[in-house]
């Protein structure tokens, strides 16, 4: 299924706007050493285009910002890498690893050129894979250690492994939305367009939308289990047909609000 990368980026942004940590002092430590090789990141950045910022958290993600592994996938870069990407290397450094993973391996991130927040949490989440985006659920990749992602106002959950379901576990390690935010505490000039796109959309709720769904004569009713799967977006392109918005199964604000006043209309 293809992801829509313009409503994630939309989302992304707006749960940028609303997040708040809730592991703060977890933070502090990767975020004072991801500053103190700003140099190294951006010896990268130099190399490749790609922001320093979005090289050192996902250093964090990948490597728990060990110099000695793959900002790939984590694999010793002086060996050839087993984990995807395989088959990568040997390098000489760490910053020529860097440089073959940002620019020769998906997804590329070499050609984006949108490092406003919006574009580069949506290419993180890329980079660590978009199950979380088309369950309609957030990643922890971004968001573990604030309330978007960790409970009791976020859902949790985390693929255990690779292709594997969302299983009800909570991801201890921290995400790189948060990292950021405890980053640029630390250094001012950091700065990040954060401006909402038009129509985005409060943060989807799975759960509250396929009841309101089934509420609404959903066929077939949607198994209520706060994944945003294939039978969801279908339901929600049914409804959208019968309100005249467009049918891309795409929850923004438009949509959002047809489903709150039919239900204000149903329970009149």
């Amino acid at each position: 299924m293809a992801t829509d990368l313009v409503a994630l980026k939309a989302l992304n942004i707006q749960r940028w706007n609303n997040a708040k940590l809730t592991r703060g002092p977890e933070f502090v430590a990767p975020a004072t050493k991801a500053v103190a090789n700003k140099s190294r990141y951006q010896s990268i950045e130099t190399r490749t285009g790609v922001s320093w910022l979005f090289i050192a958290v996902s250093h964090y993600r990948e490597s728990s910002q060990n110099f000695s592994k793959s900002l790939a996938q984590g694999d010793p870069w002086n060996k050839v890498s087993v984990h995807v990407p395989a088959g990568r290397g040997p390098f000489a450094s760490f910053e020529d690893a860097a440089v073959d993973a940002l620019v020769d391996c998906a997804p590329h991130a070499a050609e984006n050129t949108d490092w406003s927040i919006g574009g580069m949490l949506t290419l993180l989440e890329r980079y660590n894979g978009l199950a979380y985006a088309n369950a309609g659920r957030p990643s922890p990749y971004l968001w573990s250690g604030t309330t978007i992602y960790d409970p009791p106002t976020g859902p949790g959950g985390k693929v255990t492994h690779d292709h594997g379901p969302i299983e009800p576990v909570v991801d201890k390690q921290l995400g790189c939305a948060g990292l950021i935010m405890a980053m640029m505490k630390l250094d001012a000039t950091i700065t990040l367009d954060t401006t909402p796109v038009a129509d985005a959309g409060p943060v989807l709720d799975a759960t509250f939308l396929q009841t309101s769904l089934n509420k609404l004569g959903a066929t077939p009713p949607l198994v209520v289990d706060g994944i945003f799967g294939a039978a969801t977006r279908t339901a929600v392109r049914a409804f959208q047909k019968t309100k005249g918005l467009t049918a891309n199964g795409v929850v923004a604000a438009s949509t959002m609000k047809a489903v709150q006043d039919a239900l204000a209309a149903l329970e009149a």
